[in-house]
Formats: C-alpha cells, sequence, structure tokens
C-alpha cells in the first residue's frame, strides 16, 4: 500500500507539474496570434465623426491596435471604398468582413426591431439610451435581435440630440408638411409618412445634390457641424428643431459573430472597452463642436433657425405612438423590445425630470440673466 501511496503522488505531482508548466504556455501561444480584420463604413471618405476624428471608427481600429499591442489589426474601408454604403450588413452577415460601422436603423429590411438600437422618435436621449443598452438590458436584446443573422453588434458611438432638419419652405402647420419629399430614415420616416411626406433614405455624399435640384424638398442629416460640411445650408434655410426624431442617435459596430468567437477574451475585452471610449468620445465631440457651427451657420449664412411649431410637433407625437403600436404589434421580438425600450425610458423620465430638468432650467436662467 506504502508503495502505491508513494508512485501514485509520484505520478501525480508530476501530472500537475506538466499541467502548471503547460499552462503558461498555452497562453503564451494565445498571446503570441494576431489578427488581421477589415471593417466597412455606411459613410464616405473623410466624413468627420462617422469615419474621421475622436471616437470615430478610424479612431477605433487605432485604439484596438494599440490597446492590443498590434495583435489585432483592423484595416478601415469607407463607404463604397470595399462594398457600397448600404451593403455593410450583408457584409458582415455572409463573412465577407470582420466588422462594418453604421447606424442599426439602416437594417430595417433585414431586422425592423434594430432601430429601436439607434434611436426612437420622442424617446430617451444619450443618457438614457446609454444606460438603458448599457445597464438596463438593451445590449442582451441587441445580441439576441442579431444572433439569427451571425452577427454580434454593440454601441461605438453617438451624436446626442439631432436637428429635426432642413426644410426648402417654412414649416408653419402640419398642412405644410402633406406631399413633401424628405430624406429621413429610421421610424421618423414612418412617422411622416402617415402626415403625407414622401420619405427616402439616402446616403449623406447624396443629400446636398438632391437637396439642391429639388428632388427632394427637406432632409434631415446630423446637426450643425455635419450639415454644414455637406453644405445643405446652400440648398436650404430653414433649419429646424425639436429634436423629436431623434434625440440620440447610436453609431453601431457590426462584428460577424464567427470572428468573434475567434477572438480570446482579452482581445473581446479589448474591443469592447475601445467601443464604449468611442462611444462617449464621439459625443463629447459633437457638443464641443455644434454650437460655434450653428452661431456660423446664422449669422454668416443667413439660416433661420427655429423650433417647429407647438401643433406640428403635437401631430408627429401622435403619428409616432401610432406607428410605434403597429410596429410592436408585428411580432413576439419586436413587441419585447418596444416594451423594454418604453418601461426604462418612463424610468429614466422620472430620474431625469428631477436631476436633469431642473440643472437645465437653471442654466438657462443663468445664461437669460446678466452674469
Amino acid at each position: 500500500m506504502s508503495m502505491k501511496r508513494r508512485d501514485f503522488l509520484k505520478t501525480g505531482a508530476g501530472a500537475a507539474g506538466g499541467a502548471i508548466v503547460g499552462a503558461p504556455a498555452l497562453l503564451k501561444a494565445q498571446s503570441d496570434r494576431t489578427f488581421t480584420w477589415r471593417m466597412t463604413n455606411a459613410y464616405p471618405p473623410e466624413s468627420p465623426f462617422y469615419v474621421t476624428g475622436p471616437g470615430s471608427p478610424e479612431d477605433f481600429c487605432r485604439k484596438v491596435a494599440a490597446m492590443s499591442g498590434g495583435r489585432l489589426q483592423i484595416e478601415h474601408f469607407a463607404a463604397g471604398e470595399l462594398v457600397p454604403a448600404m451593403e455593410g450588413f450583408d457584409a458582415v452577415t455572409s463573412g465577407t468582413v470582420e466588422m462594418n460601422a453604421a447606424n442599426a436603423y439602416f437594417w430595417t429590411g433585414q431586422a425592423p426591431a434594430a432601430q429601436y438600437f439607434t434611436t426612437v422618435p420622442f424617446g430617451m436621449n444619450f443618457q438614457g439610451q446609454n444606460a438603458w443598452i448599457y445597464h438596463g438590458g438593451g445590449l442582451e436584446l441587441w445580441h439576441e435581435l442579431y444572433a439569427g443573422f451571425n452577427a454580434v453588434p454593440f454601441p461605438m458611438g453617438n451624436t446626442g440630440v439631432q436637428m429635426t432638419g432642413w426644410f426648402r419652405e417654412p414649416i408653419e402647420s402640419v398642412a405644410d408638411l402633406d406631399g413633401l419629399n424628405m430624406r429621413i430614415p429610421g421610424l421618423a420616416a414612418d412617422v411622416y409618412s402617415r402626415l403625407g411626406v414622401n420619405t427616402q433614405v439616402l446616403p449623406g455624399g447624396e443629400i446636398f445634390p438632391a437637396l439642391e435640384r429639388g428632388v427632394i424638398d427637406a432632409a434631415e442629416f446630423v446637426g450643425p457641424y455635419q450639415d454644414r460640411r455637406l453644405g445643405l445650408h446652400q440648398a436650404a434655410k430653414y433649419y429646424y428643431t425639436t429634436g423629436w426624431a431623434e434625440p440620440n442617435n447610436v453609431t453601431e459596430l457590426l462584428i460577424n459573430k464567427d470572428a468573434w468567437e475567434s477572438l480570446p477574451e482579452d482581445l473581446q475585452a479589448i474591443v469592447r472597452t475601445a467601443a464604449m471610449a468611442c462611444n462617449l468620445e464621439s459625443h463629447t465631440w459633437c457638443e464641443a463642436n455644434n454650437s460655434d457651427a450653428l452661431t456660423d451657420l446664422v449669422d454668416n449664412h443667413g439660416v433661420i433657425a427655429d423650433t417647429l411649431p407647438g401643433p406640428v410637433v403635437e401631430r408627429l407625437q401622435e403619428a409616432t405612438f401610432d406607428v410605434l403600436s403597429d410596429f410592436a404589434s408585428q411580432d413576439e421580438q419586436a413587441r419585447r423590445i418596444h416594451e423594454a425600450f418604453f418601461a426604462f425610458r418612463k424610468k429614466h423620465a422620472s430620474w431625469a425630470a428631477l436631476s436633469e430638468g431642473p440643472v437645465q432650467r437653471l442654466v438657462n436662467g443663468s445664461l437669460s440673466a446678466s452674469i
């Protein structure tokens, strides 16, 4: 018995020693493995925020390369450089490329409920949308929605509130919307359609020529900085706001699921962290630049910036909840996402009314007073 016990201990110690030696070797083999991926984009080359600049997809690629010590290199391709602007979803889900940067509401033909993960008319602001995605179950629902497409999504940017848009003629009543041709994506397009607007989705690079030639009468893009860069003020002078259509706007990082699962856990963590960093950085970049751009548009380019008339906003809100009610009844998954979104919206709104609301009123009061 004593010999067998000594033999067992000796054998066991040797096996354990081998495991201890083997584990670092395995970890080293994983840490030595490198990956070279490609990312496509729905926006044209040199587009600030959407392609270049702080918190942009190109910046995301640089962050991942630096954080991973070069183990994950991502080559970025703007719209048209590898695939057309609106074909990134299919390129990722088919495995043609590993990543795409766009907005989830572009994929309504493939996954209609994806719109809730970009923005919802009369929905939540940047803070509320991110709170829902990161801590309110939104990201899990987003992943569940895309599971059938062999894709994994993450938020990678946010413009914050967007302007209602540019109009060639003033909007003074609901009747002025009837018959308009307008570029606008997402659920807001369905809302406008209920009021007689003919809507279409155009890539960013095609908006100005269509507006200038009168092919469309109105267009929504992003906000003062981005819109000025496209020259939209040269084709229309009436610039409306309220933020009803897009109280925030999430940039989507779409990843092929097989490629994602091939990454070691540390590289997955780097991708998630870099995307979260870009989400914050891109939003603060927008906040830092839009004020000066709007002042320039009004003071130097004759732009008339105004809020939509109250009765128009009220009618848009009525139409919005009709559209959302119909949308939620389409299928079980859409219903679950809709109910989860609005349950969180209600909760967040009650807190925001007691926190951000009073602060904003104090700020506005200070600005109007002599300081």
